[in-house]
């Protein structure tokens, strides 16, 4: 683990104790012969530490998050006051180029892990990521959106029963801490195999910069960092005025006819069984079609679209939190 090394080798480039530096990984052309580069900035600083790996853009659509790594970067949160810290703003570049989640050749990334060498070009990315950087991390941070038109309100994913994630999902410290299952081939079951604790942080939609959703998770960057000692002192840290939610169960409210879709309640929102939650009507005016809380619950997730078809997930509502 890097928090023992003096001399960090990554990529070929080695970078000392209080060195600064910024490399390139890159492994594949366009079709023009350009080369696509993925930068990695590293920070570290003169008093050995913790190795923390701040990754966003697994999807190329989910904006949100390369603009809260954007931000650590520009007010120089991601200069540690031991330790290293590596910031990767944009991994899917082949689909941030194209404001699109998956690569080229539609495979996502976030289902390629570990990779292989002579795989697809997403898993030959996720192979060499996999081999040659994120065995250096003590811990990871990871940034997503909702996908599509469906918002989802700041939360972290933990896996049930990890006492440890569940303890660095409380220092995180947004409205929702959610019990998610690793499902195969992701960058999180992947962390979790290599022995690497992983904050996944899950906030707003694709294809958005929400400024609220990104204040939470760079405050909870700045808590984590300075829960482990790395935070430089002139950054201030927020405390909420609330604690996380723990959501051990939830489940999605589908559409259960197709039309236009009104919202009638905020997300982040605690509702009462029976509870209006919205109405769905044709263009004709002769339907108007009432969706009810099926329970009492929080509301994590809102589909934004104006149009739902029948059997469209249309909110994530828990079922056991405390």
């Amino acid at each position: 683990m890097g928090k023992f090394v003096e001399t960090l080798e990554i990529l070929g480039e080695k970078i000392k104790l209080g060195e600064s530096r910024t490399i390139d990984f890159n492994l594949a052309k366009l079709f023009t012969s350009t080369k696509i580069e993925i930068p990695i900035i590293i920070e570290r600083a003169k008093i050995p530490g913790p190795t923390i790996l701040i990754t966003a853009a697994i999807h190329g659509d989910e904006i949100n998050g390369v603009e809260i790594v954007r931000q650590l970067i520009a007010r120089k949160i991601n200069k540690p006051k031991r330790g290293t810290i590596i910031c990767i703003p944009i991994l899917n570049v082949f689909g941030f180029l194209n404001t699109h989640r998956a690569f080229p050749d539609g495979r996502d990334l976030n289902r390629s892990f570990p990779g292989t060498r002579r795989g697809s070009l997403a898993s030959r990315v996720a192979y060499h990521f996999t081999s040659e950087i994120l065995p250096h991390a003590d811990y990871c941070l990871d940034f997503h959106t909702g996908g599509a038109s469906r918002f989802n309100a700041p939360q972290i994913r933990v896996k049930p029963n990890d006492k440890n994630l569940l303890h660095l999902a409380k220092i995180f410290n947004v409205p929702f801490t959610v019990y998610s299952n690793n499902l195969k081939k992701t960058y999180r079951a992947t962390c979790d195999k290599m022995g690497i604790p992983i904050v996944l942080f899950e906030g707003g939609k694709s294809l958005e910069s929400n400024k609220q959703i990104v204040n939470y998770g760079v405050r909870g960057t700045v808590r984590f960092l300075n829960y482990l000692g790395m935070l430089d002192s002139k950054f201030k840290v927020t405390v909420p005025l609330n604690n996380t939610v723990i959501i051990e169960k939830s489940k999605w409210v589908r559409a259960q006819r197709s039309g236009l879709f009104h919202l009638k309640i905020k997300i982040n929102t605690l509702v009462e069984k029976g509870e209006l939650l919205a109405t769905i009507t044709d263009p004709y005016g002769t339907m108007r079609f009432k969706v009810l809380a099926p329970n009492k619950g929080y509301i994590i997730n809102v589909n934004q679209s104006p149009i739902v078809h029948q059997g469209d997930a249309i909110f994530h509502l828990s079922t056991l939190f405390y």
